[in-house]
Protein backbone atom coordinates (compact mmCIF):
# COMPACT_ATOMS: atom_id res chain seq x y z
CA UNK A 1 0.00 0.00 0.00
CA UNK A 2 1.76 3.26 -1.26
CA UNK A 3 2.62 6.12 1.67
CA UNK A 4 -0.19 8.41 1.96
CA UNK A 5 1.71 11.91 0.69
CA UNK A 6 1.86 14.93 3.28
CA UNK A 7 0.60 17.81 3.18
CA UNK A 8 1.68 21.49 4.79
CA UNK A 9 0.53 24.59 4.90
CA UNK A 10 2.39 28.10 4.27
CA UNK A 11 2.09 30.48 7.25
CA UNK A 12 0.45 34.22 7.11
CA UNK A 13 3.22 36.72 7.42
CA UNK A 14 2.34 39.12 4.38
CA UNK A 15 1.06 42.61 5.23
CA UNK A 16 -2.88 41.71 4.61
CA UNK A 17 -2.63 39.84 7.91
CA UNK A 18 -2.34 40.01 11.73
CA UNK A 19 1.07 38.24 12.91
CA UNK A 20 0.43 37.91 16.44
CA UNK A 21 -3.54 36.94 15.92
CA UNK A 22 -3.46 35.49 12.69
CA UNK A 23 -0.52 33.24 12.54
CA UNK A 24 -1.58 31.22 15.73
CA UNK A 25 -5.16 31.07 14.62
CA UNK A 26 -4.17 29.74 11.21
CA UNK A 27 -1.26 27.03 12.56
CA UNK A 28 -3.82 25.75 14.82
CA UNK A 29 -6.76 25.33 12.48
CA UNK A 30 -4.38 24.06 9.74
CA UNK A 31 -3.08 21.44 12.57
CA UNK A 32 -6.71 20.87 12.87
CA UNK A 33 -7.00 19.64 9.54
CA UNK A 34 -5.02 17.29 9.40
CA UNK A 35 -1.84 19.87 7.53
CA UNK A 36 1.06 17.67 8.70
CA UNK A 37 3.39 20.34 8.52
CA UNK A 38 3.39 24.52 8.74
CA UNK A 39 5.77 26.43 6.54
CA UNK A 40 7.68 29.88 6.43
CA UNK A 41 9.71 31.71 3.72
CA UNK A 42 12.21 34.17 3.39
CA UNK A 43 12.02 37.79 1.90
CA UNK A 44 13.97 40.64 3.39
CA UNK A 45 13.09 43.89 2.10
CA UNK A 46 11.56 44.93 -1.14
CA UNK A 47 13.45 47.36 -3.56
CA UNK A 48 11.97 50.29 -4.91
CA UNK A 49 12.58 50.56 -7.60
CA UNK A 50 13.68 47.10 -8.27
CA UNK A 51 16.04 46.99 -10.58
CA UNK A 52 16.90 43.34 -10.36
CA UNK A 53 14.03 41.48 -11.52
CA UNK A 54 12.47 39.01 -10.07
CA UNK A 55 14.56 35.95 -8.85
CA UNK A 56 16.95 37.47 -10.77
CA UNK A 57 15.01 37.37 -14.07
CA UNK A 58 15.49 40.36 -16.12
CA UNK A 59 11.87 42.44 -16.20
CA UNK A 60 10.40 39.85 -14.13
CA UNK A 61 8.47 42.13 -11.39
CA UNK A 62 8.58 41.91 -7.77
CA UNK A 63 5.11 40.93 -6.76
CA UNK A 64 3.48 43.87 -4.34
CA UNK A 65 3.31 41.19 -1.68
CA UNK A 66 6.60 41.34 -1.05
CA UNK A 67 6.23 44.73 0.12
CA UNK A 68 6.07 43.55 3.52
CA UNK A 69 7.15 40.08 4.75
CA UNK A 70 7.04 39.18 8.87
CA UNK A 71 10.51 37.35 9.97
CA UNK A 72 10.62 33.39 8.98
CA UNK A 73 11.98 32.90 12.64
CA UNK A 74 9.52 34.66 14.99
CA UNK A 75 6.53 33.55 12.46
CA UNK A 76 7.53 29.57 13.15
CA UNK A 77 8.10 30.87 17.13
CA UNK A 78 4.73 31.95 17.18
CA UNK A 79 3.19 28.74 15.25
CA UNK A 80 5.05 26.31 17.47
CA UNK A 81 3.58 28.02 20.83
CA UNK A 82 0.03 27.05 19.52
CA UNK A 83 0.52 23.49 17.95
CA UNK A 84 1.38 20.32 19.01
CA UNK A 85 2.04 18.21 16.26
CA UNK A 86 2.82 20.00 12.72
CA UNK A 87 6.64 20.01 11.57
CA UNK A 88 8.18 23.56 11.64
CA UNK A 89 9.50 24.17 8.02
CA UNK A 90 11.74 26.70 6.20
CA UNK A 91 11.46 27.14 2.53
CA UNK A 92 13.59 28.70 2.44
CA UNK A 93 15.79 30.53 4.45
CA UNK A 94 18.50 32.60 2.84
CA UNK A 95 21.61 31.58 4.81
CA UNK A 96 23.69 33.93 3.75
CA UNK A 97 21.83 36.56 5.23
CA UNK A 98 22.41 35.26 8.58
CA UNK A 99 25.03 34.43 11.26
CA UNK A 100 25.51 31.39 10.83
CA UNK A 101 26.39 30.63 14.85
CA UNK A 102 23.11 32.59 15.86
CA UNK A 103 21.09 30.68 13.65
CA UNK A 104 22.51 27.41 14.63
CA UNK A 105 20.85 28.42 18.21
CA UNK A 106 18.14 29.65 17.78
CA UNK A 107 17.06 26.86 15.35
CA UNK A 108 18.80 24.81 18.33
CA UNK A 109 16.02 26.65 20.66
CA UNK A 110 12.92 26.27 18.49
CA UNK A 111 13.58 22.66 18.21
CA UNK A 112 14.05 22.41 21.89
CA UNK A 113 10.83 24.43 22.96
CA UNK A 114 8.94 22.45 20.10
CA UNK A 115 9.62 19.37 20.98
CA UNK A 116 11.82 18.48 18.42
CA UNK A 117 9.53 19.41 15.24
CA UNK A 118 11.89 21.94 13.07
CA UNK A 119 12.66 21.34 9.70
CA UNK A 120 15.95 23.60 8.66
CA UNK A 121 15.62 24.45 5.18
CA UNK A 122 18.17 26.57 2.95
CA UNK A 123 19.18 28.37 0.38
CA UNK A 124 21.95 30.89 -1.30
CA UNK A 125 18.71 33.20 -2.47
CA UNK A 126 19.09 35.54 -5.55
CA UNK A 127 18.49 39.46 -4.40
CA UNK A 128 21.44 41.72 -4.75
CA UNK A 129 19.51 44.21 -2.48
CA UNK A 130 18.82 41.53 0.23
CA UNK A 131 22.83 40.74 0.21
CA UNK A 132 23.73 44.02 0.12
CA UNK A 133 21.78 44.89 3.21
CA UNK A 134 21.82 41.82 5.25
CA UNK A 135 24.48 39.33 3.80
CA UNK A 136 27.64 38.22 5.72
CA UNK A 137 29.67 37.41 2.75
CA UNK A 138 29.27 38.54 -0.98
CA UNK A 139 26.88 37.60 -3.28
CA UNK A 140 30.03 35.54 -5.38
CA UNK A 141 30.95 34.02 -2.37
CA UNK A 142 26.89 33.06 -1.73
CA UNK A 143 27.59 29.46 -1.91
CA UNK A 144 30.62 28.98 0.73
CA UNK A 145 28.31 31.18 2.62
CA UNK A 146 25.59 28.06 2.93
CA UNK A 147 28.94 26.00 3.13
CA UNK A 148 29.94 27.20 6.80
CA UNK A 149 26.40 27.66 7.76
CA UNK A 150 25.56 23.63 7.68
CA UNK A 151 28.99 22.67 9.18
CA UNK A 152 28.88 25.33 11.74
CA UNK A 153 24.67 23.99 12.89
CA UNK A 154 25.86 20.48 12.39
CA UNK A 155 28.42 21.55 15.25
CA UNK A 156 26.85 23.46 17.43
CA UNK A 157 23.84 20.95 16.82
CA UNK A 158 26.15 17.77 18.10
CA UNK A 159 27.53 17.09 21.48
CA UNK A 160 29.81 19.16 23.47
CA UNK A 161 32.55 20.45 23.66
CA UNK A 162 31.30 22.50 20.09
CA UNK A 163 34.83 23.12 17.99
CA UNK A 164 34.84 25.11 15.10
CA UNK A 165 37.26 27.17 12.76
CA UNK A 166 35.81 28.56 9.69
CA UNK A 167 36.11 31.49 7.46
CA UNK A 168 33.22 33.57 9.37
CA UNK A 169 32.79 31.42 12.51
CA UNK A 170 35.33 30.81 15.53
CA UNK A 171 34.80 28.37 17.91
CA UNK A 172 37.55 27.70 20.17
CA UNK A 173 35.74 24.69 22.16
CA UNK A 174 32.46 25.59 24.11
CA UNK A 175 29.51 24.28 25.41
CA UNK A 176 26.26 25.16 23.44
CA UNK A 177 22.47 24.52 24.40
CA UNK A 178 20.33 24.23 24.55
CA UNK A 179 20.68 21.20 21.76
CA UNK A 180 17.63 20.08 19.66
CA UNK A 181 15.37 17.22 20.51
CA UNK A 182 16.32 15.21 17.68
CA UNK A 183 18.86 16.09 14.67
CA UNK A 184 17.07 19.07 12.65
CA UNK A 185 16.78 17.39 9.30
CA UNK A 186 18.77 20.46 6.68
CA UNK A 187 17.05 20.34 3.42
CA UNK A 188 18.40 22.41 0.04
CA UNK A 189 17.01 24.08 -2.25
CA UNK A 190 19.60 23.52 -5.26
CA UNK A 191 18.75 24.62 -8.97
CA UNK A 192 22.63 24.61 -10.34
CA UNK A 193 24.88 21.07 -10.76
CA UNK A 194 27.12 21.95 -7.76
CA UNK A 195 23.81 22.91 -5.62
CA UNK A 196 22.47 19.30 -6.66
CA UNK A 197 25.95 18.03 -5.73
CA UNK A 198 26.06 19.84 -1.97
CA UNK A 199 22.49 18.55 -1.49
CA UNK A 200 23.20 14.70 -2.15
CA UNK A 201 27.05 15.20 -0.26
CA UNK A 202 26.14 17.28 2.71
CA UNK A 203 22.21 17.34 3.26
CA UNK A 204 19.14 15.47 4.08
CA UNK A 205 16.64 16.63 1.27
CA UNK A 206 15.51 18.30 -0.98
CA UNK A 207 13.13 22.15 -1.72
CA UNK A 208 11.71 21.79 -5.41
CA UNK A 209 9.23 24.47 -6.75
CA UNK A 210 6.09 23.40 -8.34
CA UNK A 211 7.13 23.98 -12.22
CA UNK A 212 4.88 21.67 -13.41
CA UNK A 213 5.08 18.05 -12.85
CA UNK A 214 7.33 16.99 -16.20
CA UNK A 215 9.57 19.23 -14.78
CA UNK A 216 9.91 18.66 -11.40
CA UNK A 217 9.64 14.26 -12.15
CA UNK A 218 12.84 15.48 -14.48
CA UNK A 219 14.82 17.18 -11.94
CA UNK A 220 13.93 14.61 -9.47
CA UNK A 221 15.30 11.58 -11.54
CA UNK A 222 18.50 13.87 -12.38
CA UNK A 223 19.05 14.16 -8.49
CA UNK A 224 18.53 10.62 -8.23
CA UNK A 225 20.68 9.92 -10.69
CA UNK A 226 23.81 12.28 -8.98
CA UNK A 227 23.17 10.40 -5.51
CA UNK A 228 23.52 6.80 -7.33
CA UNK A 229 26.92 8.45 -8.63
CA UNK A 230 28.18 9.66 -5.45
CA UNK A 231 27.45 6.72 -3.74
CA UNK A 232 25.19 7.75 -1.28
CA UNK A 233 22.73 5.52 0.55
CA UNK A 234 20.70 7.70 2.73
CA UNK A 235 17.52 8.46 1.36
CA UNK A 236 16.69 12.33 0.00
CA UNK A 237 13.60 13.53 2.00
CA UNK A 238 11.33 15.49 -0.74
CA UNK A 239 9.56 19.13 0.45
CA UNK A 240 7.85 20.58 -2.83
CA UNK A 241 6.65 23.96 -2.63
CA UNK A 242 3.48 24.81 -4.47
CA UNK A 243 2.85 28.80 -4.95
CA UNK A 244 -0.90 28.60 -5.07
CA UNK A 245 -2.99 31.06 -6.42
CA UNK A 246 -6.14 30.80 -5.91
CA UNK A 247 -8.63 32.19 -9.07
CA UNK A 248 -11.71 30.82 -9.49
CA UNK A 249 -12.71 32.05 -13.45
CA UNK A 250 -9.15 30.81 -14.48
CA UNK A 251 -9.40 29.04 -17.79
CA UNK A 252 -9.32 25.29 -18.29
CA UNK A 253 -6.86 24.62 -20.85
CA UNK A 254 -2.82 23.91 -21.29
CA UNK A 255 -1.80 27.38 -20.87
CA UNK A 256 -2.76 27.73 -17.66
CA UNK A 257 0.06 28.01 -15.20
CA UNK A 258 0.40 25.29 -12.53
CA UNK A 259 -1.42 25.58 -9.72
CA UNK A 260 -3.34 28.84 -10.55
CA UNK A 261 -6.53 28.62 -11.04
CA UNK A 262 -9.59 27.39 -9.13
CA UNK A 263 -9.65 25.20 -6.03
CA UNK A 264 -10.38 21.97 -8.14
CA UNK A 265 -7.44 23.19 -10.92
CA UNK A 266 -5.31 23.50 -7.89
CA UNK A 267 -6.03 19.96 -6.67
CA UNK A 268 -5.65 18.89 -10.15
CA UNK A 269 -2.14 19.90 -10.02
CA UNK A 270 -1.47 18.74 -6.61
CA UNK A 271 -2.48 14.81 -8.27
CA UNK A 272 -0.01 15.56 -11.32
CA UNK A 273 2.49 16.17 -8.91
CA UNK A 274 2.05 13.32 -6.83
CA UNK A 275 2.15 10.96 -8.79
CA UNK A 276 6.57 11.93 -9.24
CA UNK A 277 7.15 10.14 -5.69
CA UNK A 278 8.03 13.12 -3.63
CA UNK A 279 7.28 12.67 0.19
CA UNK A 280 5.36 16.06 1.06
CA UNK A 281 3.75 19.25 -1.07
CA UNK A 282 4.03 22.65 1.16
CA UNK A 283 1.20 24.19 -0.32
CA UNK A 284 1.42 28.08 0.02
CA UNK A 285 -1.77 29.86 -0.31
CA UNK A 286 -1.61 33.21 1.41
CA UNK A 287 -0.96 35.26 -1.59
CA UNK A 288 -4.38 34.55 -2.59
CA UNK A 289 -6.24 35.04 0.36
CA UNK A 290 -7.84 39.00 1.81
CA UNK A 291 -7.65 37.73 5.55
CA UNK A 292 -6.76 34.81 7.46
CA UNK A 293 -10.51 33.46 7.48
CA UNK A 294 -10.27 33.19 3.34
CA UNK A 295 -6.81 31.22 4.16
CA UNK A 296 -7.95 28.97 6.73
CA UNK A 297 -11.05 28.52 4.21
CA UNK A 298 -9.06 27.71 1.34
CA UNK A 299 -6.74 25.57 3.40
CA UNK A 300 -9.54 23.50 4.28
CA UNK A 301 -11.20 23.00 0.73
CA UNK A 302 -7.61 22.11 -0.67
CA UNK A 303 -6.88 19.87 1.92
CA UNK A 304 -10.20 17.93 1.52
CA UNK A 305 -10.37 17.55 -1.79
CA UNK A 306 -6.83 16.86 -2.73
CA UNK A 307 -7.38 13.33 0.19
CA UNK A 308 -10.71 13.11 -1.40
CA UNK A 309 -8.40 12.80 -4.60
CA UNK A 310 -5.94 10.22 -3.32
CA UNK A 311 -3.28 12.90 -2.69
Amino acid sequence: MATRLGLGLGLPQMRQYDLGKDVPDVARAAEGMGYESLWVFERALFPEPAVQGLYGIEGLPWPDEYRNVADPLVTLTLAAAATERAELGSSVLVAPLHVPFQLAKALASLDAASGGRVVAGFGTGWSHDEYAAASVRPFAERGQALDELIEVCRAVWGPDPVVYDGHLTKIASAVVGPKPVRPIPVLLAAGSGKARRRLVDHADGWLPNGLGAEVVAGQWRRLRELAEERGRTEPIRTVLRVNARYRPSAREGADRRPFHGSVDQIVEDLVAHAEIGLDEILIDLQGSARDAEELKDLAAQVYEKARAAGV
